[in-house]
This record gives C-alpha cells, sequence and structure tokens, in this order.
C-alpha cells in the first residue's frame, strides 16, 4: 500500500480540475487543480452488486478456483469497477457451500480479492418456479428458503454472504427475511411474481433492494395492481437495473429511474461468464446453450429469455446517460455511492475514506467510458 500518492483528473460534475492526496490507502484531501479540458475525469471506484463471471470467468461452473476471482478481478479493474459482489445463482445446497468455500478461502489469501470482494450475493434459490420469472436459473434446484441451509451457507463462507435474493411468494418469506436482516444480511426481491401484498410482507420483514427490477418476470403481467409498481412505489427499496440496452428498452429505464428516483437507483452488471466473448452458440453454467449475439446480448437458445448480461459497468454507465438522459454525475452516483451504500460505505470519494479511485475519458455519444488508470488505496492497479 503506498504512503503518499496525488491523483488529478476533472471533477464530473464541474469539469473542474481536482487534486485527490492519499497516504496510507486513505483520502487525505480533495483540492482544486489546474488541468485542461483533455485530462480524464476522477470518480470513486464503480462498485457492482451483481457478478456472475465474465470473458470466460465463470462463478456457476463449479467451486470457483482463487485464479478465476483474480483473473476476474483484473477484468472488472479494467472496466473501473474497484468493489463486487460475487454473485453465485441457483444450485444445490452442496455445490452452493462448495462454492462459497472456495470464495471465502481465496478472499483469505488474496490481498486483491481481500480489497475487492465486499460480500458474496446468493441470488436463489427460493425464486418463482415459473417459466419467465425464475430466468436462466434452473428449475430442479429451486427450493423455499431454509434458515437450517443459510447457516450452513455462512459457515461455509465465513460469513461473507451478505446479500440474498429471494421471490417472497413462499409463506415463509417474511420470517426467513427477518432472521437475516437481524444478522445484517441484506435481503433483495427478484425473479418473482409475488402479490403485492406478499412484496409489502417482505419490505415490513426487512427487505432493503429489488434485484434488476423489470428483469425475472413474466412476458405478460397484470396492468396493475403487479409487483413491480408495488416495489416503484415503496420509498424503502433501493432498486438495481441493468442498463445494458438488452434488459430494459431504454424508455422503461428512464421511466423506472423517474419513479424510483436516482437517490434509490443502482446499477449492476448481471455480469455472466458469456460476456465479452465472440458472437455464437455456446453451453453455460447459466442457462445451458446460450447464444451470443453481435451486440452482446445472452439469450437462453431457443427462447426470448435471456441468460445474465454481457457488459460491464464501464458500458452501462454511459448507456444510462444516454437512455435516461442522465448526466455523466448522475449516472456515476448510480454505479459507486449509491450502491456503496450497501457495500460498507465504498463508492465515496472523502477524507478518510479508502482511495479506490477510476479515471477516465467520456464524451457525449461515446457508447461506454475509456479507462485511463484504477487506483486501489491510492496505488495503480489497472490501466
Amino acid at each position: 500500500m503506498s504512503k503518499a500518492a496525488r491523483i488529478v483528473g476533472r471533477d464530473p460534475a464541474t469539469g473542474q480540475g481536482t487534486a485527490i492526496d492519499c497516504r496510507d490507502g486513505r483520502i487525505v484531501a480533495i483540492t482544486p487543480a489546474i488541468v485542461d479540458e483533455t485530462a480524464p475525469f476522477l470518480s470513486a471506484g464503480f462498485v457492482d452488486l451483481q457478478v456472475n463471471g465474465y470473458a470466460g470467468h465463470d462463478l456457476n461452473a463449479g467451486a470457483p478456483s482463487r485464479e478465476t476471482l483474480e483473473q476476474l478481478a483484473r477484468h472488472l479493474l479494467a472496466a473501473g469497477v474497484t468493489c463486487f459482489a460475487p454473485t453465485l445463482i441457483t444450485a444445490s445446497e452442496p455445490a452452493l457451500c462448495a462454492a462459497l468455500d472456495s470464495i471465502a478461502a481465496a478472499r483469505r489469501e488474496s490481498p486483491l480479492l481481500a480489497r475487492m470482494i465486499g460480500f458474496v450475493h446468493v441470488e436463489g434459490p427460493s425464486l418463482d418456479p415459473a417459466d419467465g420469472p425464475r430466468g436462466a436459473h434452473p428449475l430442479e434446484h429451486v427450493r423455499p428458503p431454509s434458515l437450517e441451509e443459510f447457516v450452513r451457507w455462512q459457515r461455509a463462507a465465513e460469513g461473507l454472504v451478505g446479500l440474498v435474493t429471494l421471490s417472497p411468494h413462499y409463506p415463509g418469506a417474511p420470517a426467513y427475511v427477518e432472521a437475516l436482516t437481524a444478522q445484517g444480511v441484506l435481503v433483495s426481491i427478484g425473479h418473482t411474481g409475488a402479490t403485492p401484498e406478499q412484496i409489502m410482507a417482505a419490505v415490513d420483514a426487512g427487505a432493503r433492494l429489488s434485484t434488476h427490477l423489470g428483469n425475472g418476470a413474466a412476458s405478460m403481467l397484470p396492468r396493475h395492481p403487479n409487483f413491480i409498481w408495488s416495489q416503484l412505489s415503496d420509498d424503502r427499496l433501493t432498486a438495481s437495473f441493468i442498463a445494458d440496452g438488452h434488459h430494459l428498452p431504454a424508455t422503461t429505464l428512464k421511466a423506472m429511474l423517474r419513479a424510483k428516483t436516482l437517490d434509490r437507483s443502482i446499477l449492476v452488471s448481471d455480469a455472466a461468464a458469456l460476456g465479452g466473448q465472440p458472437p455464437g452458440r455456446y453451453r453455460s453454467s447459466i442457462g445451458g446453450d446460450v447464444d451470443v449475439s453481435v451486440d452482446g446480448r445472452l439469450s437462453v437458445a431457443g427462447t426470448p429469455y435471456l441468460a445474465g448480461a454481457g457488459h460491464l459497468l464501464d458500458r452501462n454507465i454511459a448507456y444510462a446517460i444516454e437512455a435516461a438522459g442522465l448526466s455523466l454525475a448522475e449516472a456515476l452516483r448510480l454505479a459507486t455511492c449509491n450502491p456503496g451504500r450497501f457495500m460498507g460505505g465504498r463508492g465515496t470519494l472523502a477524507p478518510g475514506q479508502w482511495a479506490d479511485i477510476t479515471r477516465f475519458f467520456w464524451a457525449p455519444g461515446d457508447r461506454k467510458l475509456t479507462i485511463e488508470d484504477v487506483f486501489l488505496g491510492g496505488e495503480r492497479v489497472s490501466a
């Protein structure tokens, strides 16, 4: 870890020069600086609460090795992400426990992973079993929530499970949500066809997030009421959105962000192992046979259903700007301090905070941010 460093760039909100002084991994001061308009922008490192894999590195094809996790982490760094939640989807209990054990061991042994992995996100297995809401999750492993099973997960993970996505339609869901919340574990609503009453019961019990709202849903819904309106309207829920141009049409993303407000919205990649791969048909742990299109869409072969996402936050931020009419600074909030609130305060540039910083270039019309360099604890780790 560096003893002292100064990182200079432009403030995304004002375009003015700014300098961040770091010492022993922390920000000690932020002051004005003289730069020209060609200087890169400065941001807190991006925070991603939902990453299944990328570029062939798969977290759901057996227990992931330290090498797999470190290679994935380096791809994320190259996209400006400095903190993430490895995400495990619906699987058998032995498979989940083996993966959790492996992630915990890798994080314990790797200084890079110890800095970048905030917690593990378990997406499932207590999802709606119906086609559509279930998405690409395997039906044979969908099951009701079990506190006894959760205890075994947490034992395998050395306490690293920090977020669980479930459908609140199960009779035991409120008690499960309440028990996890009491242990400091975040509960998110997703992959569901639950009634508004079931949604409210889960939120009353402590659920605080909505997982990729608008996806993991039936293709046809009642006009009103339905579970999307219920989650959009509840101010206790912060919603995550996949802004990749495939999961939500631009007009839908814009309307949802307006309804949820920028204070209660975050961007997630939901990146899968086939993200970043050449077009073609592949065999995947998520979705089985998956088609990768020229524009990066991942589809369960022969169906209209998506099988995760193919882009990282460097593209999602740029898409959100264009689709929702956001400023650069507004879009960055959705990928830094907003998700960072759920990750121990990461994603914030302020004295005393970790000096996890991304420098990048962007201009109106760009389809992605061009990452110049990334710093962890004030040390340059990626270009």
